[in-house]
């Protein structure tokens, strides 16, 4: 048994399929505007790996806990890169809006943005 796929509410899949992949640099798995499907994956890896659906948030069930977790100012997902402060640089200077400047603590280092899709994105230091 393995992790296929996991997604996340979105306001809108088109649109954060466009953020997901040219800001932050995913790539497509699957993308079938006429249905509102967009599934993303990590940079570089294979058509097996895993899958990140990016959800409509049209469902009353699913768009109260998209909002509940974000005007509770949770992050609805953990991303890894190698360089925390390097990532937020970058994607800083590409608009995009963090709740605050890269932290450590006893876990590592990480930082929050908001993906402008509905959601606190987290960033941890690999």
């Amino acid at each position: 048994m393995r992790l296929k796929m996991c997604s996340i509410h979105v306001k809108d899949p088109a649109a954060a399929h466009a953020f997901y992949t040219g800001t932050l640099g995913f790539e497509t798995l699957m993308a079938m505007p006429e249905h509102n499907l967009f599934i993303i994956k990590d940079p570089g890896s294979d058509a097996g790996s895993v899958g990140l659906l990016l959800e409509p948030s049209d469902n009353p069930i699913g768009a109260a806990y998209m909002n509940a977790v974000h005007d509770a100012g949770l992050p609805a997902i953990v991303f890894g890169v190698p360089d925390v402060r390097a990532e937020y640089e970058r994607l800083l200077a590409a608009g995009v809006s963090f709740k605050g400047e890269p932290a450590e603590d006893p876990s590592g280092i990480s930082a929050v943005f908001d993906d402008g899709c509905g959601n606190y994105i987290q960033l941890h230091q690999d």
